[in-house]
């Protein structure tokens, strides 16, 4: 290399932004994902067995899928080949496995073809890799930010092997960092700045785990110090720092784990938990009648009768919702949070109403008894129909002791909580007259 190309060179690398100037060229270099990456892990297992395959890197951005995947092409002496879904169609997709099936042919190295945002090609495009897939005319990585269970051809993800990736620990970030400060060549060590642990943990909250991120606010702290500061302080770090973006997909799966999350809360009785995903869903731009109706849903499903004010303060609040909108809606939506994460708990409705269904789809259809027949037409009662039944309001407690369904059967168990605590002593009576019909001792239970 000539001293003017090597010139060029360095002038070039300057221009860089330091994520990309401090981009990771071997495995030894990369940091964050050992669960995939460290010695036993099924990845690095065939990395070392030269037997990669093709895969999915499913996870956030800025935690290495692609860094990885060029690192992989290296380490396995394969061409790297990128495409982007956003960008190539399938006739570039074409071009690119006709010239990987040529080097195959032709003896030379096979590819490791990469496409970002494989969730975005369409079910065609998709399936247009299927057959040099599995014939292993070319290795594949797809990766992807979206869920590839929802996002993928099942034809496809059969061919691969699936790897998650996490957002970078704050020990990951801490040893990111710190390569970055001492690294002269490719980081700012010729600056010879220091940071403080929590100013590396403010950036690690700030950054969400994502390493281009980090990068970026550590190279703008830095470079935005006057020539006499040489510490990097947690205020240089949250001046450095643009408005977080949230990750958020309010069709994709952080729509989908957030609901569960909030469910999970308000079933778990953590109010607090239950308003930080609350939260998270409105800043992410979440629909409030999704929200909405996930509250009611869950008033009876998990709260039920054990606070039975549950259910109409959530149907309130989804029409009170309806009409103001937001950004108001959102002291409606946390106050009904707040009230389901505090109620008690029971689904003992939930598993009656599943328990009488399964009856309805597994066992022999039982006959309306007569007496609780329809009269309301001519020639009932030639029928016999609705004869001997007894009518509730003549009795002094409102309990008419007959038989209602045919067999001796309870779906309704309630939990010795709330409400639901006052209708077990209720229902110990009631049933206890109903028994007196003789529908415990003269009916067969269902089979």
């Amino acid at each position: 290399m000539s001293l003017f190309e090597k010139a060029e060179k360095q002038n070039m690398r300057r221009a860089q932004p330091l994520a990309a100037r401090m981009r990771p060229q071997s495995l030894g270099e990369f940091v964050g994902q050992k669960q995939l990456l460290e010695k036993g892990q099924l990845l690095r297992r065939l990395i070392d067995a030269d037997r990669l395959g093709s895969s999915i890197f499913y996870g956030p951005p800025g935690t290495g899928k692609t860094t990885l995947a060029r690192i992989l092409a290296t380490e396995t002496r394969r061409k790297f080949v990128q495409l982007s879904a956003v960008l190539h169609g399938v006739k570039d997709l074409r071009e690119v496995l006709e010239q990987a099936r040529n080097d195959v042919a032709a003896g030379d190295r096979s590819s490791l073809l990469f496409i970002d945002e494989i969730h975005r090609f369409n079910r065609s495009q998709q399936d247009a890799l299927l057959d040099d897939v599995e014939h292993g005319v070319v290795s594949l990585i797809g990766a992807t930010t979206a869920n590839p269970f929802f996002a993928v051809n099942g034809a496809l993800l059969s061919r691969s092997q699936i790897f998650s990736f996490e957002p970078l620990t704050v020990v990951d970030i801490h040893e990111l960092v710190g390569r970055a400060l001492v690294d002269r060549e490719k980081g700012l060590g010729e600056l010879e700045l220091s940071i403080d642990s929590v100013a590396i943990d403010a950036l690690s909250k700030i950054s969400d785990g994502d390493a281009r991120r980090v990068l970026s606010i550590l190279e703008i702290a830095a470079l935005s110090l006057s020539k006499s500061e040489k510490r990097i302080t947690v205020q240089a770090i949250r001046d450095s720092a643009a408005q977080r973006s949230y990750l958020y997909d309010s069709t994709g799966q952080e729509h989908y784990d957030c609901a569960s999350a909030l469910i999970k809360s308000l079933r778990g009785s953590d109010p607090d938990a239950a308003l930080y995903w609350l939260a998270r869903m409105l800043e992410g731009g979440e629909d409030i009648r999704f929200l909405c109706r996930r509250l009611v849903i869950l008033a009876s499903e998990d709260i039920g009768n054990a606070e039975p004010n549950a259910l109409p303060l959530a149907v309130s609040c989804f029409h009170a919702c309806e009409q103001i909108g937001l950004p108001e809606s959102k002291y409606i939506l946390a106050q009904t949070v707040t009230y389901l994460a505090c109620c008690p708990k029971s689904n003992a409705s939930t598993l009656a109403i599943g328990q009488a269904i399964e009856d309805v789809r597994s066992q022999r259809v039982l006959p309306v008894p007569k007496h609780l027949r329809s009269t309301g037409y001519s020639g009932a009662e030639r029928l016999g129909h609705g004869a001997g039944y007894q009518y509730s309001h003549d009795e002094s407690d409102g309990i008419a002791a007959q038989d209602y369904l045919g067999i001796d059967r309870q779906y309704y168990h309630p939990i010795d909580r709330g409400f639901e605590a006052e209708l077990i002593r209720r229902l110990e009576k009631i049933r206890s007259k109903l028994d007196q019909a003789g529908k415990a001792d003269s009916r067969e239970p269902p089979a």
